[in-house]
Order: C-alpha cells, then sequence, then structure tokens
C-alpha cells in the first residue's frame, strides 16, 4: 500500500517534518533488530498529534499499527504495507505525585521504574529491566518475578476506535494474564496512572539490582530477542516444554532457541525474520507433537514475511 497523497499531506500539516519517515526499517525498531520497511513511520509528541491521526485513519480506513520500543514485535522482512504511528521517547512525560505516578505511554518501564526509586516510592521493581513503553505494558499486562501492571496501575486513558476520549479504572481494564481489555479492542493508550507505596530508597535499589542479576543470570541478554516468545501454557513452562522437546540450541540462519533460556529465541546477529518464524513454527510443532500443548505466541508478528 503505497500511502494516499491527500493522507500524506494532511500528516505533514499536522506532524512535524522531523517526526515522518517514509520507508523506514522496521529494524531500527524493534529489539529483534530485523524486519523490512513500514511505508509510513510518524512520531507522535501530542495526544492532540494522536487525536487528529487516529480520526483521519478511521475515516480513511488506513492501515496503521501502534509502536511503543518493539520489544514484542516481529515485523516481516518484507515490511509493513501500511502506517506506523510511534508513541515512544517523544512522548514520555512523567510526574510524581506523592504516591502517584502518572506517565506519558510513551515513557519506558525501566525510566519509570527509576523515578518511582527516587522518589522512594516502591512496586515497580519488577519493571525494571522490562524494555517497554508504559503504554506496551498495560496493553499486554507485562509482568516479571511475581509482579504484574494490573497491581499498580489504577487508571487508563485511551482513545476510542472512534476517537472518543476514555479513562479506564484497573476493573475496566480486564487485566489477565499477558491480557488486557486494551489488546482485545483497539484502544490507543494515551497515559497511565499507577498508585505505589512509600519505601526505603536503598531497599528498593538492591531489590532492583537483585531482580537485574536474576535476569542476567537467566537471559540470553547479550543477544537481540523479543523477551519471552510464548505464552506460559496453563500448568507448564514454555521454555521447560521446548527443552524437554530437544529444541535448546534449535537454529535456524541467524535465529537459534537460546541455549541460556529456551524460551527465548534470539538473533545471533544475522537473522532474518523468516529465520525467526521459522524456528517459532518448528518449536511449536515439536512441543504439540511431544506434549499435545499448543504454543500461544507472546510475540506480535507484522506486517509481509
Amino acid at each position: 500500500m503505497a500511502v494516499n497523497l491527500e493522507i500524506y499531506e494532511y500528516i505533514n500539516r499536522i506532524i512535524p517534518k522531523d517526526n515522518i519517515h517514509q520507508k523506514e526499517p522496521m529494524s531500527r525498531h524493534t529489539t529483534f533488530r530485523v524486519g523490512g520497511t513500514a511505508d509510513l513511520l510518524i512520531e507522535i509528541e501530542t495526544a492532540e498529534q494522536l487525536l487528529a491521526v487516529l480520526d483521519l485513519f478511521h475515516k480513511t480506513d488506513t492501515e496503521y499499527f501502534i509502536l511503543g520500543n518493539g520489544s514484542n514485535l516481529l515485523v516481516g522482512d518484507k515490511g509493513y504495507q501500511g502506517i506506523i504511528i510511534q508513541i515512544a521517547s517523544k512522548m514520555s512525560k512523567i510526574e510524581v505525585m506523592g504516591t502517584t505516578i502518572i506517565a506519558q505511554a510513551g515513557a519506558k518501564l525501566s525510566q519509570v521504574a527509576g523515578e518511582a526509586c527516587t522518589h522512594h516510592l516502591a512496586g515497580l521493581e519488577f519493571a525494571a529491566g522490562i524494555p517497554g513503553t508504559i503504554g506496551g505494558a498495560v496493553v499486554m499486562n507485562a509482568g516479571a518475578f511475581e509482579g504484574e501492571m494490573q497491581q499498580i496501575v489504577t487508571s487508563v486513558k485511551v482513545i476510542s476506535p472512534d476517537g472518543e476520549l476514555l479513562e479506564l479504572d484497573n476493573a475496566t481494564m480486564e487485566f489477565a494474564y499477558r491480557s488486557s481489555v486494551i489488546r482485545n479492542r483497539k484502544f490507543t493508550v494515551i497515559e497511565v496512572t499507577m498508585q505505589l507505596h512509600e519505601s526505603n530508597e536503598e531497599e528498593i535499589r538492591a531489590k532492583m539490582k537483585e531482580l537485574t542479576a536474576r535476569r542476567l543470570d537467566k537471559q540470553p541478554l547479550e543477544y537481540p530477542s523479543a523477551g519471552s516468545t510464548f505464552k506460559r501454557p496453563q500448568g507448564y513452562y514454555a521454555g521447560q516444554l521446548i527443552m524437554d522437546a530437544g529444541m535448546r540450541g534449535f537454529r535456524v540462519g541467524g535465529a537459534q532457541v537460546s541455549e541460556k533460556h529456551c524460551g527465548f529465541i534470539v538473533n545471533l546477529g544475522d537473522a532474518t525474520a523468516e529465520d525467526i518464524m521459522e524456528v517459532i513454527h518448528t518449536v511449536q510443532e515439536r512441543v504439540f507433537d511431544k506434549f499435545g500443548v499448543n504454543l500461544e505466541l507472546e510475540v506480535i508478528p507484522l506486517g509481509e514475511f
């Protein structure tokens, strides 16, 4: 899909020129470091810009995808024939009021966790090493080390598919394992409000340091990846199933089932998206054949492979 000229001209009127990128390589915007080009990528700075482009795209049936830090995304080698709306560093303000933190959707989880620590606020230590944005984190109810976003989120400001501004409370968010109402419906996150609790800064930093050490010990952080490739099947652990199916170290091209943690598929340096998808499909087939368990993707595939 080539971007319609009228749509492109409209975008140029509301988005700064430096924030509009044609035929943008998506390997620059995903933690897998693979993927072809997007027809257009626009970086959002304000909620007003976001409202304007979403209104246009909905009225014109323009295909688009909301991107944060790209830490849970696999873009195909043939790219994405549509418009990427990136909500990241240009829309990442963090505000602390007492024990409440309000963060724009593009703020990185690590930055929000660091800000919480600086203000002696505990509850976000689990998120310090997660590479995504706060917007992406609430969409998928990100979590680690017994912590999840649903434990601290009080409300989320979103734009509905018909352009309505809504504020969803914790119950309305329908948080579940790696899921939320936002993932199930086409809402777009603008801002997240979290409730933390006061604690000793040294204790918070010590906890963050401990969890970082556990990540470094257990996870293949030396290679590009999208974190856990598969959701945890009920009653099992994906990494254990993959290892028990004999898939540890299984490789296609530059993509490999991590020898350090079988729940991760890593880019050894020259992987293609097709390599990664072949590893994914082979792992799913082997695990199902051996254990009768369907491994559901946590990673989101996008575009043409």
